[in-house]
């Protein structure tokens, strides 16, 4: 075997031992799913062959990659933490559940079937899923209080539908686990039509049902919609947090300050080539470059402002027309700070305040 496909095999197995999907995950994950449900036609009897021989390809990647994986964990010693995670169960369903079927005689349609487990491997790489759990965690209370709710609505609707309908509809309100059937179809407001009251009591019990699904899930909604949006601000504080830290201009200030700055400021990502600032524009902002580069079009030269510096604070200062058009060189990181805030941070760290004017004057000096 030569050595470059040694190495190339030494890489694939190392990339496979992570924890995250790989590409190849990707493509068996996808062809795996795609066969199981084309093996489900019978329209697709003569592929039969064909179907099957991807299956178990799939299959032996995934139980390759599970191995790799279980051989990586206990060089680590920590066989039984990948064994006990998430992580490992899912790979040991996905290596595991079709070959344990077919051992126990499962008919091989049905068997394949399972295979459908295999898409749970790329929920660990859904960035968005970590958000919902922490925003599950951190709304639990509020969410099964409603859902607490929610379960009372029923039983109560339920029982009284049975005791107004019972000698009107025996077959369909005939005991309270049918009603119930009935009461969660109306209080989630799907509403087949299969269970309709008839009695004036019976339809006043269902309009307020009704009425209170769209208040269960307007409070659900509400309380996911809140807490979205407090861990999206939470993320975002983060991240400003970690580039204001970066910039030299606020590396003498405390945490309590540089959380202060952070929440002034809002962080702009854009690539190169990007106009910034246009001369004659009206300024309302100044920005500091936490990541990449700037270049500023001056009379007669163009001065290049790199990670850390900042600009446009000359118009907040005084004149508030912009001298000089600026844009970005590369892709670039820029802090941006609005003229209201930049007051307010003037008015609570004079020493910033000193270091922008007297910037602000040497670059005066500077254009002239």
């Amino acid at each position: 075997m030569s050595k470059p496909l040694i190495s190339a095999l030494a890489q694939f197995a190392a990339a496979t031992a992570g924890r995250n999907m790989t590409k190849a995950a990707y493509v068996a994950v996808s062809i795996g799913v795609l066969s199981m449900v084309l093996l489900s036609d019978k329209r697709a009897h003569e592929a039969h062959d064909w179907i099957s021989a991807l299956l178990w390809t799939c299959l032996a990647y995934f139980v390759f990659e599970w191995l790799v994986r279980l051989r990586h964990m206990t060089q680590q010693g920590r066989l039984s933490l990948y064994m006990s995670s998430s992580a490992g169960l899912v790979d040991a369903i996905g290596a595991l559940a079709v070959p344990v079927a077919l051992v126990l005689g499962v008919e091989p349609r049905t068997a394949w079937l399972l295979s459908v487990l295999w898409v749970l491997k790329v929920v660990p790489g859904i960035p968005g899923l970590r958000q919902l759990r922490r925003v599950l965690v951190l709304e639990s209370g509020p969410l099964l209080s409603v859902l607490v709710i929610f379960l009372m609505v029923v039983f109560l609707a339920s029982v009284a539908e049975y005791f107004l309908e019972r000698d009107v509809q025996p077959q369909t309100f005939g005991s309270v686990p049918a009603a119930l059937w009935w009461a969660v179809v109306t209080l989630t407001t799907t509403g087949y039509g299969d269970a309709v009251p008839v009695t004036p009591l019976g339809r006043l019990v269902a309009a307020a049902v009704m009425i209170s699904g769209l208040g269960v899930f307007g409070l659900w909604t509400g309380i996911l919609a809140t807490g979205f949006a407090a861990e999206t601000r939470r993320d975002n504080f983060l991240k400003t947090w970690e580039a204001v830290s970066k910039v030299p201009f606020f590396a003498a200030l405390g945490p309590a300050a540089i959380a202060d700055v952070t929440h002034m400021l809002r962080t702009m990502e854009l690539p190169a080539r990007t106009m910034i600032i246009r001369k004659g524009a009206q300024g309302d902002c100044m920005y500091f470059i936490a990541a990449g580069e700037v270049e500023v079009d001056l009379p007669g030269k163009k001065v290049q402002l790199g990670e850390g510096a900042f600009f446009g604070e000359m118009a907040l200062l005084g004149n508030n027309k912009r001298g000089a058009n600026v844009s970005t060189t590369k892709v670039s990181r820029l802090l941006v700070l609005d003229l209201v805030d930049f007051r307010v941070l003037m008015a609570r760290h004079p020493d910033l305040a000193e270091t922008i004017d007297a910037e602000a004057k040497r670059r005066a000096l500077e254009n002239k």
